[in-house]
Protein backbone atom coordinates (compact mmCIF):
# COMPACT_ATOMS: atom_id res chain seq x y z
CA UNK A 1 0.00 0.00 0.00
CA UNK A 2 1.57 3.14 -0.92
CA UNK A 3 1.81 6.45 1.23
CA UNK A 4 -1.09 8.46 -0.68
CA UNK A 5 -3.21 5.63 -0.24
CA UNK A 6 -2.63 5.12 3.30
CA UNK A 7 -3.18 8.60 3.79
CA UNK A 8 -6.65 7.98 2.09
CA UNK A 9 -7.24 5.17 3.97
CA UNK A 10 -7.07 6.73 7.32
CA UNK A 11 -8.67 9.90 6.48
CA UNK A 12 -11.96 7.42 5.84
CA UNK A 13 -11.19 5.53 8.97
CA UNK A 14 -10.95 8.43 11.13
CA UNK A 15 -14.62 9.74 9.53
CA UNK A 16 -16.44 7.00 9.44
CA UNK A 17 -14.92 3.99 11.67
CA UNK A 18 -13.25 5.52 14.18
CA UNK A 19 -16.57 5.35 16.43
CA UNK A 20 -16.28 1.85 16.57
CA UNK A 21 -13.19 0.78 16.47
CA UNK A 22 -12.08 0.47 20.09
CA UNK A 23 -15.46 0.74 22.22
CA UNK A 24 -14.32 2.15 25.76
CA UNK A 25 -14.72 -0.27 28.62
CA UNK A 26 -17.42 1.20 30.52
CA UNK A 27 -20.77 -0.51 31.45
CA UNK A 28 -23.42 -0.33 28.81
CA UNK A 29 -26.20 2.87 28.97
CA UNK A 30 -29.07 3.81 27.11
CA UNK A 31 -27.98 7.83 26.99
CA UNK A 32 -24.74 6.75 25.55
CA UNK A 33 -24.85 5.35 22.00
CA UNK A 34 -21.76 4.27 21.82
CA UNK A 35 -21.87 1.82 24.53
CA UNK A 36 -24.40 0.13 22.96
CA UNK A 37 -22.44 -0.53 19.36
CA UNK A 38 -20.71 -3.79 19.24
CA UNK A 39 -17.08 -3.76 21.06
CA UNK A 40 -15.20 -4.65 17.71
CA UNK A 41 -11.37 -4.58 16.95
CA UNK A 42 -10.45 -2.98 13.39
CA UNK A 43 -9.18 -5.63 11.50
CA UNK A 44 -6.75 -5.14 8.26
CA UNK A 45 -9.43 -7.25 7.32
CA UNK A 46 -12.54 -4.66 8.14
CA UNK A 47 -10.67 -2.21 6.80
CA UNK A 48 -10.31 -3.71 3.70
CA UNK A 49 -13.86 -4.49 3.36
CA UNK A 50 -15.09 -1.22 4.35
CA UNK A 51 -12.57 0.47 1.72
CA UNK A 52 -13.83 -1.50 -0.79
CA UNK A 53 -17.36 -1.28 -0.54
CA UNK A 54 -16.82 2.45 0.02
CA UNK A 55 -14.51 3.26 -3.23
CA UNK A 56 -16.91 0.92 -5.56
CA UNK A 57 -20.25 3.68 -4.00
CA UNK A 58 -18.18 6.78 -5.16
CA UNK A 59 -17.45 4.74 -8.34
CA UNK A 60 -21.05 4.11 -8.56
CA UNK A 61 -20.08 0.29 -8.74
CA UNK A 62 -22.93 -0.14 -6.63
CA UNK A 63 -23.78 -4.16 -6.75
CA UNK A 64 -20.17 -4.50 -5.83
CA UNK A 65 -20.59 -1.98 -3.10
CA UNK A 66 -23.83 -3.63 -1.57
CA UNK A 67 -22.24 -7.05 -1.61
CA UNK A 68 -19.03 -5.85 0.38
CA UNK A 69 -21.18 -3.75 2.56
CA UNK A 70 -23.54 -6.79 3.37
CA UNK A 71 -20.55 -8.89 4.53
CA UNK A 72 -19.23 -6.28 6.47
CA UNK A 73 -22.34 -5.71 8.01
CA UNK A 74 -22.84 -9.57 8.92
CA UNK A 75 -19.55 -9.99 10.32
CA UNK A 76 -19.38 -6.64 12.25
CA UNK A 77 -23.31 -6.51 13.07
CA UNK A 78 -22.41 -2.66 13.93
CA UNK A 79 -25.89 -1.14 13.12
CA UNK A 80 -23.92 2.08 11.36
CA UNK A 81 -22.83 -0.67 8.84
CA UNK A 82 -25.70 -2.17 8.46
CA UNK A 83 -27.84 0.43 7.97
CA UNK A 84 -24.83 1.80 5.13
CA UNK A 85 -25.52 -1.35 3.30
CA UNK A 86 -29.49 -1.40 2.80
CA UNK A 87 -29.30 1.84 1.86
CA UNK A 88 -26.45 1.11 -0.40
CA UNK A 89 -28.14 -2.12 -1.81
CA UNK A 90 -31.40 -0.18 -2.21
CA UNK A 91 -29.94 2.62 -4.02
CA UNK A 92 -28.54 -0.04 -6.51
CA UNK A 93 -32.08 -1.94 -6.72
CA UNK A 94 -30.78 -4.81 -4.95
CA UNK A 95 -33.79 -5.62 -3.38
CA UNK A 96 -33.21 -9.09 -1.79
CA UNK A 97 -29.69 -7.74 -0.40
CA UNK A 98 -31.37 -4.66 0.66
CA UNK A 99 -34.05 -6.63 2.40
CA UNK A 100 -31.62 -8.86 4.01
CA UNK A 101 -29.96 -5.74 5.55
CA UNK A 102 -32.42 -4.35 6.60
CA UNK A 103 -33.84 -6.88 8.81
CA UNK A 104 -30.45 -7.97 10.66
CA UNK A 105 -30.75 -3.98 10.93
CA UNK A 106 -34.40 -4.14 12.91
CA UNK A 107 -32.79 -6.85 14.82
CA UNK A 108 -29.88 -4.73 16.16
CA UNK A 109 -31.86 -2.04 16.54
CA UNK A 110 -35.70 -3.10 17.47
CA UNK A 111 -36.64 0.59 18.40
CA UNK A 112 -35.88 2.49 15.41
CA UNK A 113 -38.76 4.32 13.47
CA UNK A 114 -36.05 4.25 10.43
CA UNK A 115 -35.22 0.91 10.17
CA UNK A 116 -38.72 -0.05 10.88
CA UNK A 117 -39.64 2.46 7.60
CA UNK A 118 -36.90 0.95 5.65
CA UNK A 119 -37.97 -2.38 5.82
CA UNK A 120 -41.40 -1.64 5.15
CA UNK A 121 -40.56 -0.02 1.95
CA UNK A 122 -38.40 -3.00 0.67
CA UNK A 123 -41.47 -4.87 1.91
CA UNK A 124 -44.19 -3.25 -0.46
CA UNK A 125 -41.00 -2.51 -2.74
CA UNK A 126 -40.17 -6.27 -3.56
CA UNK A 127 -44.44 -7.41 -3.62
CA UNK A 128 -44.59 -8.84 -0.20
CA UNK A 129 -47.66 -7.26 0.91
CA UNK A 130 -48.75 -10.05 2.96
CA UNK A 131 -45.42 -10.13 5.00
CA UNK A 132 -45.29 -6.63 5.65
CA UNK A 133 -48.77 -6.61 6.27
CA UNK A 134 -48.58 -9.13 8.55
CA UNK A 135 -45.84 -7.85 10.58
CA UNK A 136 -47.36 -4.06 10.92
CA UNK A 137 -50.79 -5.68 11.95
CA UNK A 138 -48.73 -7.03 14.71
CA UNK A 139 -47.07 -3.55 15.67
CA UNK A 140 -51.00 -2.37 15.32
CA UNK A 141 -52.16 -4.98 17.66
CA UNK A 142 -50.02 -3.81 20.44
CA UNK A 143 -51.17 -0.24 19.98
CA UNK A 144 -54.42 -1.03 21.86
CA UNK A 145 -56.31 2.28 22.18
CA UNK A 146 -53.79 4.07 20.55
CA UNK A 147 -54.40 2.26 17.06
CA UNK A 148 -56.64 4.65 15.49
CA UNK A 149 -53.57 7.20 16.02
CA UNK A 150 -51.23 4.71 14.85
CA UNK A 151 -53.24 4.21 11.81
CA UNK A 152 -52.92 7.47 10.59
CA UNK A 153 -49.03 7.70 11.53
CA UNK A 154 -48.32 4.86 9.15
CA UNK A 155 -50.45 5.51 6.41
CA UNK A 156 -49.00 9.19 6.53
CA UNK A 157 -45.16 7.17 6.34
CA UNK A 158 -46.51 5.92 2.94
CA UNK A 159 -47.62 8.91 1.66
CA UNK A 160 -44.39 9.72 -0.68
CA UNK A 161 -44.72 5.75 -1.84
CA UNK A 162 -45.04 5.65 -5.55
CA UNK A 163 -47.31 3.12 -6.10
CA UNK A 164 -50.48 4.10 -4.81
CA UNK A 165 -52.67 1.00 -6.14
CA UNK A 166 -50.07 -1.35 -3.50
CA UNK A 167 -50.30 1.11 -0.46
CA UNK A 168 -54.20 0.82 -1.06
CA UNK A 169 -54.27 -2.91 -0.84
CA UNK A 170 -51.78 -2.90 2.08
CA UNK A 171 -53.94 -0.48 4.29
CA UNK A 172 -57.46 -2.00 3.18
CA UNK A 173 -55.87 -5.30 4.69
CA UNK A 174 -54.41 -3.42 7.70
CA UNK A 175 -57.55 -1.80 8.49
CA UNK A 176 -60.65 -4.83 8.21
CA UNK A 177 -60.23 -5.49 11.75
CA UNK A 178 -60.65 -1.77 12.96
CA UNK A 179 -63.47 -0.65 10.78
CA UNK A 180 -65.48 0.37 13.90
CA UNK A 181 -62.75 3.16 14.39
CA UNK A 182 -63.39 6.48 12.12
CA UNK A 183 -59.31 6.48 11.38
CA UNK A 184 -59.46 3.28 9.58
CA UNK A 185 -61.72 4.94 7.09
CA UNK A 186 -60.04 7.89 7.03
CA UNK A 187 -57.14 6.03 5.91
CA UNK A 188 -59.13 4.09 3.23
CA UNK A 189 -60.36 7.57 2.03
CA UNK A 190 -56.85 8.87 2.21
CA UNK A 191 -55.63 5.85 -0.32
CA UNK A 192 -58.16 5.68 -2.78
CA UNK A 193 -57.60 9.37 -3.22
CA UNK A 194 -54.13 8.32 -3.90
CA UNK A 195 -55.68 5.71 -6.65
CA UNK A 196 -57.83 8.75 -7.90
CA UNK A 197 -61.02 6.40 -6.81
CA UNK A 198 -63.01 9.75 -5.65
CA UNK A 199 -66.43 7.58 -5.00
CA UNK A 200 -64.42 5.65 -2.41
CA UNK A 201 -63.29 8.17 -1.06
CA UNK A 202 -66.02 9.84 -0.08
CA UNK A 203 -67.95 6.96 0.70
CA UNK A 204 -65.08 6.31 3.33
CA UNK A 205 -65.14 9.15 4.63
CA UNK A 206 -68.36 9.74 5.53
CA UNK A 207 -68.95 6.83 7.52
CA UNK A 208 -65.74 8.31 8.94
CA UNK A 209 -67.81 10.86 10.49
CA UNK A 210 -70.89 8.55 10.69
CA UNK A 211 -68.75 7.51 13.58
CA UNK A 212 -66.82 10.68 14.74
CA UNK A 213 -69.18 13.34 13.55
CA UNK A 214 -67.17 16.16 15.48
CA UNK A 215 -63.85 15.24 14.06
CA UNK A 216 -62.43 18.22 12.36
CA UNK A 217 -59.35 16.03 10.37
CA UNK A 218 -62.62 13.94 8.74
CA UNK A 219 -64.74 17.18 8.27
CA UNK A 220 -61.25 18.76 6.55
CA UNK A 221 -60.80 15.72 4.51
CA UNK A 222 -64.67 15.70 2.96
CA UNK A 223 -64.40 18.86 2.78
CA UNK A 224 -60.97 18.81 0.26
CA UNK A 225 -62.94 16.21 -1.70
CA UNK A 226 -65.97 18.69 -2.49
CA UNK A 227 -65.75 21.15 -5.72
CA UNK A 228 -64.58 24.51 -4.63
CA UNK A 229 -67.02 27.15 -4.37
CA UNK A 230 -70.76 26.92 -3.21
CA UNK A 231 -70.43 23.24 -2.33
CA UNK A 232 -67.72 23.25 -0.03
CA UNK A 233 -68.18 26.33 1.83
CA UNK A 234 -72.03 24.87 1.89
CA UNK A 235 -70.61 21.91 3.77
CA UNK A 236 -68.35 23.62 5.90
CA UNK A 237 -70.92 26.23 7.25
CA UNK A 238 -73.54 23.38 8.03
CA UNK A 239 -70.76 21.30 9.72
CA UNK A 240 -70.16 24.76 11.65
CA UNK A 241 -73.06 25.53 12.74
CA UNK A 242 -72.87 21.73 14.94
CA UNK A 243 -69.51 22.01 15.83
CA UNK A 244 -68.60 26.03 16.55
CA UNK A 245 -65.35 25.44 18.52
CA UNK A 246 -63.67 23.64 15.88
CA UNK A 247 -61.38 26.13 14.91
CA UNK A 248 -58.99 24.83 12.06
CA UNK A 249 -62.46 24.38 10.69
CA UNK A 250 -63.33 27.75 10.62
CA UNK A 251 -60.09 28.65 9.21
CA UNK A 252 -60.59 26.65 6.63
CA UNK A 253 -64.27 28.00 5.92
CA UNK A 254 -62.66 31.72 6.23
CA UNK A 255 -60.45 30.81 3.92
CA UNK A 256 -62.70 29.29 1.13
CA UNK A 257 -64.43 32.76 1.69
CA UNK A 258 -61.71 35.05 1.21
CA UNK A 259 -60.48 32.37 -2.52
CA UNK A 260 -64.39 33.50 -3.14
CA UNK A 261 -64.11 37.03 -2.89
CA UNK A 262 -66.65 37.13 -0.57
CA UNK A 263 -64.59 39.25 2.25
CA UNK A 264 -67.30 40.64 4.38
CA UNK A 265 -68.34 37.12 5.27
CA UNK A 266 -64.59 35.67 5.06
CA UNK A 267 -63.68 39.01 7.92
CA UNK A 268 -66.70 37.73 10.52
CA UNK A 269 -65.57 34.03 10.27
CA UNK A 270 -61.47 35.60 10.89
CA UNK A 271 -63.26 38.12 13.60
CA UNK A 272 -64.80 34.77 15.56
CA UNK A 273 -61.43 33.22 15.05
CA UNK A 274 -59.19 36.38 16.52
CA UNK A 275 -62.40 36.28 19.49
CA UNK A 276 -60.83 33.26 20.26
CA UNK A 277 -57.65 34.03 19.65
CA UNK A 278 -56.45 37.36 21.02
CA UNK A 279 -53.38 37.46 20.42
CA UNK A 280 -52.96 35.33 17.32
CA UNK A 281 -50.88 37.63 14.72
CA UNK A 282 -52.04 35.68 11.79
CA UNK A 283 -55.95 36.58 12.83
CA UNK A 284 -55.20 40.03 13.53
CA UNK A 285 -53.34 40.43 10.25
CA UNK A 286 -56.41 38.94 8.50
CA UNK A 287 -59.15 41.03 10.07
CA UNK A 288 -57.23 44.23 9.08
CA UNK A 289 -56.56 43.17 5.57
CA UNK A 290 -59.62 42.16 5.20
CA UNK A 291 -61.57 45.27 6.90
CA UNK A 292 -59.28 47.18 4.19
CA UNK A 293 -61.13 45.66 1.52
CA UNK A 294 -64.51 46.13 2.49
CA UNK A 295 -63.28 49.73 3.13
CA UNK A 296 -63.57 49.80 7.14
CA UNK A 297 -60.57 51.48 7.64
CA UNK A 298 -60.91 52.45 11.58
CA UNK A 299 -60.75 48.50 12.38
CA UNK A 300 -57.99 47.69 10.04
CA UNK A 301 -56.16 50.30 11.63
CA UNK A 302 -56.89 49.10 15.11
CA UNK A 303 -56.07 45.53 14.16
CA UNK A 304 -53.01 46.37 12.05
CA UNK A 305 -51.83 48.47 14.91
CA UNK A 306 -52.20 45.27 17.48
CA UNK A 307 -50.49 43.17 14.85
CA UNK A 308 -47.51 44.97 14.72
CA UNK A 309 -47.45 45.81 18.58
CA UNK A 310 -47.36 42.20 19.21
CA UNK A 311 -44.37 41.66 16.94
CA UNK A 312 -44.53 38.36 15.77
CA UNK A 313 -44.37 37.46 11.98
CA UNK A 314 -43.42 39.80 8.83
CA UNK A 315 -44.37 43.23 10.36
CA UNK A 316 -43.45 44.98 7.01
CA UNK A 317 -46.70 44.53 5.10
CA UNK A 318 -48.89 45.53 7.62
CA UNK A 319 -46.21 49.00 8.52
CA UNK A 320 -46.82 49.28 4.64
CA UNK A 321 -51.01 49.26 4.89
CA UNK A 322 -50.94 51.61 7.67
CA UNK A 323 -48.60 54.22 5.80
CA UNK A 324 -51.64 54.39 3.12
CA UNK A 325 -54.08 54.55 5.52
CA UNK A 326 -52.28 57.56 7.29
CA UNK A 327 -51.50 58.77 3.64
CA UNK A 328 -55.21 58.88 2.66
CA UNK A 329 -56.34 60.06 5.90
CA UNK A 330 -54.83 63.05 5.45
CA UNK A 331 -52.20 62.76 8.35
CA UNK A 332 -48.54 62.88 6.03
CA UNK A 333 -46.24 62.64 9.20
CA UNK A 334 -48.05 59.42 10.28
CA UNK A 335 -47.74 57.74 6.89
CA UNK A 336 -43.81 58.69 6.46
CA UNK A 337 -43.55 57.30 10.01
CA UNK A 338 -45.03 53.94 8.75
CA UNK A 339 -43.48 53.83 5.19
CA UNK A 340 -40.01 54.50 7.07
CA UNK A 341 -40.48 51.82 9.35
CA UNK A 342 -40.66 49.56 6.20
CA UNK A 343 -37.45 47.63 6.23
CA UNK A 344 -37.68 44.48 3.67
CA UNK A 345 -39.30 42.68 1.57
CA UNK A 346 -41.95 43.42 -1.88
CA UNK A 347 -43.09 46.76 0.06
CA UNK A 348 -40.13 48.10 0.14
CA UNK A 349 -39.74 50.05 -3.00
CA UNK A 350 -43.43 51.23 -3.12
CA UNK A 351 -43.36 52.62 0.65
CA UNK A 352 -40.19 54.31 -0.39
CA UNK A 353 -42.39 55.68 -3.60
CA UNK A 354 -45.08 56.64 -1.87
CA UNK A 355 -43.44 58.50 0.65
CA UNK A 356 -41.52 60.46 -1.89
CA UNK A 357 -44.82 61.64 -2.93
CA UNK A 358 -46.64 62.40 0.22
CA UNK A 359 -43.01 64.76 0.72
CA UNK A 360 -44.25 65.87 -2.97
CA UNK A 361 -47.63 67.21 -1.37
CA UNK A 362 -46.00 68.80 1.45
CA UNK A 363 -43.81 71.10 -1.44
CA UNK A 364 -40.89 69.26 -0.68
CA UNK A 365 -39.87 68.13 -3.47
CA UNK A 366 -35.76 67.98 -3.02
CA UNK A 367 -36.03 66.03 -0.11
CA UNK A 368 -38.42 63.55 -1.93
CA UNK A 369 -35.98 63.38 -4.98
CA UNK A 370 -32.92 62.92 -2.15
CA UNK A 371 -34.84 60.26 -0.65
CA UNK A 372 -35.36 58.39 -3.67
CA UNK A 373 -31.85 58.71 -4.83
CA UNK A 374 -30.33 57.43 -1.39
CA UNK A 375 -33.19 54.59 -1.92
CA UNK A 376 -31.84 53.52 -5.37
CA UNK A 377 -28.21 53.51 -4.36
CA UNK A 378 -29.59 51.14 -1.33
CA UNK A 379 -31.73 49.26 -3.56
CA UNK A 380 -29.17 48.83 -6.95
CA UNK A 381 -30.26 50.91 -8.55
CA UNK A 382 -34.03 49.51 -8.71
CA UNK A 383 -35.77 51.30 -11.85
CA UNK A 384 -39.18 51.46 -10.09
CA UNK A 385 -37.25 54.46 -7.93
CA UNK A 386 -35.69 56.08 -11.19
CA UNK A 387 -39.38 55.99 -12.72
CA UNK A 388 -41.21 57.52 -9.42
CA UNK A 389 -38.35 60.52 -9.32
CA UNK A 390 -39.29 61.26 -13.18
CA UNK A 391 -43.49 61.25 -11.92
CA UNK A 392 -42.51 63.53 -9.18
CA UNK A 393 -40.77 65.64 -11.68
CA UNK A 394 -43.55 65.48 -14.25
CA UNK A 395 -46.22 65.74 -11.00
CA UNK A 396 -44.22 68.93 -9.95
CA UNK A 397 -45.32 70.44 -13.50
CA UNK A 398 -41.54 70.28 -14.32
CA UNK A 399 -41.54 68.54 -17.84
CA UNK A 400 -38.61 69.42 -18.88
CA UNK A 401 -36.49 68.50 -15.82
CA UNK A 402 -38.58 64.97 -16.06
CA UNK A 403 -37.66 64.84 -20.03
CA UNK A 404 -33.93 65.56 -19.20
CA UNK A 405 -33.70 63.17 -16.18
CA UNK A 406 -35.29 60.19 -18.20
CA UNK A 407 -32.90 61.23 -21.19
CA UNK A 408 -30.08 60.70 -18.97
CA UNK A 409 -31.38 57.92 -18.06
CA UNK A 410 -32.45 56.14 -21.42
CA UNK A 411 -29.14 56.64 -22.87
CA UNK A 412 -27.76 54.57 -20.04
CA UNK A 413 -30.38 52.05 -20.44
CA UNK A 414 -31.81 52.68 -23.94
CA UNK A 415 -33.95 49.36 -24.55
CA UNK A 416 -35.18 49.71 -20.84
CA UNK A 417 -38.61 49.33 -21.30
CA UNK A 418 -40.06 51.53 -18.76
CA UNK A 419 -37.59 54.23 -18.90
CA UNK A 420 -38.58 53.95 -23.08
CA UNK A 421 -42.63 54.53 -21.47
CA UNK A 422 -42.35 57.35 -19.11
CA UNK A 423 -40.04 59.41 -21.52
CA UNK A 424 -42.67 59.29 -24.03
CA UNK A 425 -45.30 59.81 -21.65
CA UNK A 426 -42.58 63.23 -20.41
CA UNK A 427 -41.99 63.74 -24.32
CA UNK A 428 -45.56 64.21 -24.55
CA UNK A 429 -45.70 66.74 -21.84
CA UNK A 430 -43.86 69.04 -24.21
CA UNK A 431 -45.30 68.03 -27.16
CA UNK A 432 -41.99 65.95 -28.47
CA UNK A 433 -44.89 64.23 -30.93
CA UNK A 434 -42.08 62.21 -32.97
CA UNK A 435 -40.48 61.45 -29.76
CA UNK A 436 -43.37 60.09 -28.22
CA UNK A 437 -44.14 57.67 -31.40
CA UNK A 438 -40.58 56.31 -31.63
CA UNK A 439 -40.29 55.86 -28.09
CA UNK A 440 -43.97 53.84 -27.86
CA UNK A 441 -42.87 51.92 -31.09
CA UNK A 442 -39.71 51.04 -29.71
CA UNK A 443 -41.48 49.91 -27.04
CA UNK A 444 -43.62 48.03 -28.29
CA UNK A 445 -40.89 46.51 -31.04
CA UNK A 446 -39.52 45.25 -27.54
CA UNK A 447 -42.87 43.93 -25.78
CA UNK A 448 -45.24 43.43 -28.01
CA UNK A 449 -47.60 42.22 -25.10
CA UNK A 450 -47.59 45.72 -23.66
CA UNK A 451 -51.06 47.19 -23.35
CA UNK A 452 -50.01 50.30 -22.13
CA UNK A 453 -47.70 50.93 -25.12
CA UNK A 454 -50.23 50.20 -27.57
CA UNK A 455 -52.88 52.67 -25.48
CA UNK A 456 -50.41 55.51 -24.92
CA UNK A 457 -49.69 55.82 -28.34
CA UNK A 458 -53.60 55.48 -29.50
CA UNK A 459 -54.56 57.60 -27.18
CA UNK A 460 -51.83 60.50 -28.49
CA UNK A 461 -53.08 59.79 -31.85
CA UNK A 462 -56.69 60.16 -30.48
CA UNK A 463 -55.94 63.63 -28.66
CA UNK A 464 -54.60 64.99 -31.41
CA UNK A 465 -57.45 63.79 -33.97
CA UNK A 466 -55.18 62.30 -36.30
CA UNK A 467 -54.89 58.85 -37.36
CA UNK A 468 -57.55 57.61 -35.93
CA UNK A 469 -58.10 54.76 -37.66
CA UNK A 470 -54.65 53.46 -36.66
CA UNK A 471 -55.11 55.46 -33.13
CA UNK A 472 -59.13 52.89 -32.65
CA UNK A 473 -56.53 49.67 -33.91
CA UNK A 474 -53.80 50.52 -31.31
CA UNK A 475 -56.40 51.11 -28.56
CA UNK A 476 -58.22 47.79 -29.60
CA UNK A 477 -55.46 45.60 -29.36
CA UNK A 478 -54.44 46.89 -25.77
CA UNK A 479 -58.44 46.28 -24.69
CA UNK A 480 -57.45 42.58 -26.47
CA UNK A 481 -54.58 42.40 -24.04
CA UNK A 482 -56.30 43.80 -20.76
CA UNK A 483 -60.05 44.40 -21.25
CA UNK A 484 -61.13 45.81 -18.03
CA UNK A 485 -58.24 48.23 -17.96
CA UNK A 486 -59.95 51.50 -16.61
CA UNK A 487 -57.49 53.69 -18.26
CA UNK A 488 -58.01 51.94 -21.80
CA UNK A 489 -61.43 52.30 -21.62
CA UNK A 490 -61.17 55.99 -21.15
CA UNK A 491 -58.85 56.04 -24.06
CA UNK A 492 -61.69 54.38 -26.17
CA UNK A 493 -64.40 56.57 -25.45
CA UNK A 494 -61.98 59.13 -26.13
CA UNK A 495 -61.02 57.67 -29.39
CA UNK A 496 -65.52 57.54 -29.96
CA UNK A 497 -65.58 61.18 -29.63
CA UNK A 498 -63.27 62.00 -31.57
CA UNK A 499 -65.02 59.97 -34.44
CA UNK A 500 -68.12 61.61 -33.81
CA UNK A 501 -69.99 58.98 -31.70
CA UNK A 502 -70.91 60.92 -28.33
CA UNK A 503 -73.31 58.88 -27.07
CA UNK A 504 -70.87 55.14 -27.04
CA UNK A 505 -68.14 57.83 -26.20
CA UNK A 506 -69.87 58.18 -23.19
CA UNK A 507 -70.66 54.43 -22.55
CA UNK A 508 -67.49 53.91 -22.61
CA UNK A 509 -66.29 56.64 -20.31
CA UNK A 510 -68.75 55.70 -17.71
CA UNK A 511 -67.74 52.28 -17.49
CA UNK A 512 -64.09 53.52 -17.06
CA UNK A 513 -64.70 55.70 -14.08
CA UNK A 514 -66.81 53.48 -12.27
CA UNK A 515 -63.71 51.68 -11.69
CA UNK A 516 -61.26 54.12 -11.23
CA UNK A 517 -62.46 57.79 -10.14
CA UNK A 518 -59.56 59.07 -12.05
CA UNK A 519 -59.93 63.61 -12.70
CA UNK A 520 -58.71 62.84 -16.22
CA UNK A 521 -61.32 60.44 -17.02
CA UNK A 522 -63.83 63.11 -15.07
CA UNK A 523 -62.36 65.39 -17.38
CA UNK A 524 -63.72 63.24 -20.59
CA UNK A 525 -66.74 62.52 -19.49
CA UNK A 526 -67.95 66.29 -18.49
CA UNK A 527 -66.93 67.37 -21.96
CA UNK A 528 -68.82 64.50 -24.11
CA UNK A 529 -72.18 65.37 -21.58
CA UNK A 530 -71.83 68.80 -22.59
CA UNK A 531 -71.39 68.42 -26.35
CA UNK A 532 -74.46 65.86 -25.69
CA UNK A 533 -76.48 68.94 -24.51
CA UNK A 534 -76.21 68.30 -21.02
CA UNK A 535 -74.14 70.89 -19.04
CA UNK A 536 -75.54 70.18 -15.85
CA UNK A 537 -74.64 66.91 -15.54
CA UNK A 538 -71.01 67.76 -17.14
CA UNK A 539 -71.09 70.82 -13.86
CA UNK A 540 -71.74 67.96 -11.11
CA UNK A 541 -69.12 65.19 -12.54
CA UNK A 542 -66.21 68.27 -12.98
CA UNK A 543 -67.45 69.79 -9.54
CA UNK A 544 -67.59 66.56 -7.74
CA UNK A 545 -63.61 65.35 -9.26
CA UNK A 546 -62.43 68.78 -8.48
CA UNK A 547 -63.11 68.51 -5.26
CA UNK A 548 -61.36 65.87 -4.87
CA UNK A 549 -57.84 66.40 -7.25
CA UNK A 550 -58.12 70.23 -6.92
CA UNK A 551 -54.72 70.26 -8.53
CA UNK A 552 -55.15 68.39 -11.83
CA UNK A 553 -53.85 70.60 -14.56
CA UNK A 554 -55.91 68.81 -17.31
CA UNK A 555 -59.62 68.34 -15.10
CA UNK A 556 -59.06 72.32 -14.15
CA UNK A 557 -58.33 73.20 -17.64
CA UNK A 558 -61.04 71.54 -19.18
CA UNK A 559 -63.48 72.75 -16.95
CA UNK A 560 -61.66 76.30 -17.86
CA UNK A 561 -62.73 75.84 -21.76
CA UNK A 562 -66.35 75.28 -20.73
CA UNK A 563 -66.90 77.64 -17.86
CA UNK A 564 -64.42 80.65 -17.84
Amino acid sequence: MNHSFRCFALVLVLANVGAWAQAPAVPPSPANEGDLLPKQELTGQILYQFLLAEIAAQRGQFSLSASAYLDLAMSTRDPRIVRRATEVAFHARQYDVALEAARLWQSLEPESQQARQMLSTLLLTSGRVEELAGSLARDLAAEGPRTGEALIRLVRAFARYPDKLAVQRLFNQLTQPYLGLAEAHLVRAQTAVGVGDAQRASSEIDQALELRPAWELAALFKAELLAKGDAQLDFLKTWLVANPQAQDVRLAYARGLVSEKRYEASRIEFRRLLSANPDNPDMLYAVGILSLQVNDIAEAEQQLKRFVEIGRGDLDPARFYLGQIADEGGRPDDALRWYDQVAAGEHVIPARVRAAQVLLRQNKLDEARERLAAARAGESGDIRLLVAEAQLLRDAGRYAEAFAFLANALEMQPDQPDILYETALAAEKLGYVDLVERHLRRLIALKPDSAQAYNALGYSLADRNLRLDEAAQLIDKALSLMPDDPFILDSKGWLLFRQGKPAAALEALQKAYAQKSDPEIAAHIGEVLWVLGRSDEALVVWREAAKVHPTNEMLAATIKRFVP
